[in-house]
C-alpha cells in the first residue's frame, strides 16, 4: 500500500529522446523517473524539510517495459512512495499511454537519504517522513 498520494503529470513524448528503433529509448525511462520524483517531492516541500546537510541518492532502479511509446504520444507519467524505512524509501512509477489507457512502463526506485558532505545514510527524520500522507491508496 502506497504512502503518498499519487503524483502525476501529462507529457508529449518528444523526437530527442526517441531511439534507433523508432520508439523511447530505454535511458529516457530513468531520466523521467528522476525528474518526476524530485517534483514530486519538491511539491510537497521535501527539499525544505531535509535542510541542506541531507539529501537522496539512487541505491536501484527496476524497470519493466510493457509497450513501446513513440513520438508524438502523450503519456501520463504517475509516482508515490510505497514505503519509508529507517534511512531508504521505495518509490513506485507508472507511464500510461493516455489515447488508450494502457501501462507502458512500471518502474521504481530504492532512494537512501544521505550526508550530503560524507554520503553515508542517515536516518530519515520525521520532519520529512511525515510529509507523505499516509492514508491514500493507489
Amino acid at each position: 500500500m502506497a504512502i503518498s498520494p499519487v503524483y502525476s503529470k501529462l507529457f508529449i513524448i518528444p523526437r530527442s529522446i526517441i531511439d534507433e528503433n523508432g520508439h523511447v529509448n530505454n535511458v529516457a525511462y530513468v531520466q523521467l523517473m528522476q525528474d518526476i520524483a524530485v517534483e514530486h517531492y519538491s511539491s510537497i516541500g521535501g527539499v525544505l524539510a531535509q535542510g541542506e546537510a541531507a539529501t537522496w541518492v539512487v541505491r536501484e532502479h527496476r524497470i519493466e517495459y510493457l509497450l513501446p511509446a513513440f513520438e508524438g504520444e502523450e503519456i501520463e507519467i504517475k509516482t508515490w512512495v510505497e514505503n519509508i524505512r529507517r534511512v531508504r524509501s521505495l518509490r513506485k512509477y507508472e507511464f500510461v499511454r493516455k489515447s488508450d489507457n494502457k501501462i507502458l512502463v512500471k518502474g521504481e526506485t530504492d532512494w537512501v537519504f544521505v550526508h550530503t558532505k560524507t554520503g553515508r545514510p542517515l536516518p530519515i527524520p520525521e520532519n520529512v517522513s511525515s510529509i507523505f500522507a499516509l492514508d491514500s491508496e493507489i
